[in-house]
């Protein structure tokens, strides 16, 4: 036993010399890749899909998956919360609690998502998971949201973006922040309160229903996506901190990052890779691992034309949106409402309502 206590503590030690190795940008993406491969393990397993918790709300009244997405949200805000007590987190250097609320951006491109999310019939993250899992339909829509995420950012759509969304944006400068505690007009111990109680009451959302405390495998998934996000602010906020680089604190989010994917396997040697490239890609192995080992692997291909050109519209609508929108629902609804930024919270409900209304055109109409 003492040997093998032993080859433990080495093997810990041999991994934390060859982090603190690693230029930073290299760190953030192996850890994001071995954080992203957990999550995508853990949401294939799990069935961790944001659209089909809607479905489920929606038309057969079951409302165990949205809850626990909720307990992944409350689990999330409890975290950031610690990591910003006792880690030094900064999350000024995150999109979400800058001092630039883009609402527009956030209700437009909240809606245009959610509905592109329903023509898909999943968001971005959804289609790695079922891209790990063969599906080809998944790997049509990743190019095209991709590539539209690109064109959204530094494209001609891009353009259209600045000048009719930017300039509507509001400058809370003065204020310092757009997250909750700072547009209240709280600090200190009474900020700590309130995000407290935000987390509180999404896990009391998720654990109040009998159904979600019957099935432990959701309940392991919510905590378990709440917990890795987490991860992904402490692997860009505080492990991965390179005191004489400015970069960016984030954790996990689906629409830029598989466009940033893109241009890195086609710019790889004048790119440099950091962690959305590691956690998109590590989401694949997860989900691939989780296929493959539960015999769920099939090769999968779409079924005519039309179910083609739904794909691609909706893809392209999430990538525009999303970038819009700075988020998915994992980006926005998970990551930036852990920070609670009045923003996230915004683009949240957008997508809310653009997926409601893309089902009904799609099921109900």
């Amino acid at each position: 036993m003492k040997h093998s206590f032993s080859r433990i503590w080495r093997a810990d030690g041999e991994i934390a010399a060859m982090v603190e190795f690693l230029a930073a940008n290299l760190t953030r993406t192996l850890l994001g890749f071995l954080a992203g491969a957990a999550l995508g393990f853990v949401a294939r397993r799990g069935r961790f899909c944001t659209l089909g918790a809607i479905e489920d709300a929606v038309y057969a009244r079951d409302t165990r998956r949205l809850r626990a997405w909720s307990l992944a949200i409350g689990t999330a805000i409890a975290g950031v919360l610690a990591l910003t007590l006792f880690a030094g987190l900064d999350l000024s250097r995150t999109i979400y609690a800058g001092p630039r609320l883009d609402w527009a951006g956030a209700i437009l491109g909240g809606l245009l998502f959610g509905l592109g999310m329903a023509l898909v019939g999943t968001c971005g993250f959804g289609m790695l998971l079922r891209l790990g899992g063969g599906d080809l339909k998944a790997l049509l829509g990743f190019l095209v949201l991709g590539l539209s995420a690109l064109m959204a950012m530094r494209g001609l759509t891009g353009v259209a973006r600045i000048a009719l969304v930017d300039p509507l944006a509001l400058d809370l400068a003065p204020r310092g922040a757009q997250t909750l505690p700072v547009l209240l007009g709280l600090d200190g111990a009474r900020a700590t309160a309130l995000a407290l109680a935000v987390a509180g009451g999404f896990a009391a959302l998720a654990l109040a229903h009998h159904g979600l405390r019957a099935a432990p495998k959701l309940l392991a998934t919510g905590l378990g996506i709440g917990l890795l996000v987490v991860l992904g602010f402490a692997i860009t906020g505080v492990v991965g901190v390179d005191p004489f680089e400015d970069a960016r604190v984030e954790s996990f989010t689906f629409v830029a990052p598989l466009g940033q994917t893109l241009l890195w396997a086609a710019l790889s040697t004048g790119l440099a890779i950091d962690f959305p490239v590691g956690a998109t890609l590590g989401v694949l192995a997860g989900a691939f691992l989780a296929a493959r080992l539960h015999g769920e692997f099939l090769w999968e291909a779409p079924d005519d034309a039309r179910e083609v050109k739904r794909h691609v519209l909706g893809a392209f609508l999430m990538g525009t949106g999303g970038v819009a929108a700075l988020g998915c629902t994992i980006g926005q609804g998970v990551s930036g409402v852990a920070t609670l930024s009045a923003g996230s919270f915004l683009a949240l409900g957008a997508i809310f309502v653009g997926a409601r209304a893309g089902l009904w055109f799609l099921v109900e109409r």
